[in-house]
């Protein structure tokens, strides 16, 4: 998925887990796929910012 496809997924999770609606169970499935969603945000962002910084990098050499 795309950054910003995460992204929405992760507001999704976040209000169904403020609602206070879920079990227990419910709430950890949905926090444990939160967090992985949010590691593969984090990878996201780090693979742009290498992008960014080899970019800059190659303007420099020139």
């Amino acid at each position: 998925m795309t950054f910003e496809e995460n992204l929405g997924v992760l507001s999704e999770i976040t209000k169904k887990l403020e609602e206070n609606t879920l079990t227990l169970e419910q709430s950890v499935e949905l926090y444990q796929k939160g967090m992985s969603i949010s590691a593969e945000c984090a990878k996201q962002l780090k693979e742009a910012k290498l992008k960014i910084q080899d970019h800059k990098e190659e303007e420099e050499d020139v």
